[in-house]
């Protein structure tokens, strides 16, 4: 779930500054993949610590 939160929170945070920029839709889009790949990634991350924490 922290996965997909990360994906999600990040494509909307990318849209969000791509849009602030002043971007054209296909920049909106690339900032959103990037930025939602990018959280995606730190959600992993923060899922093996916390289940290695856990067991």
């Amino acid at each position: 779930m922290i996965v997909i939160g990360g994906f999600v929170l990040g494509a909307v945070l990318g849209a969000l500054t791509a849009r602030r920029l002043g971007g054209k839709p296909a920049d909106i889009a690339q900032y959103a993949a990037g930025y939602g790949i990018a959280f995606c990634l730190l959600g992993l991350f923060l899922t093996i610590i916390l289940e290695r924490i856990v067991s």
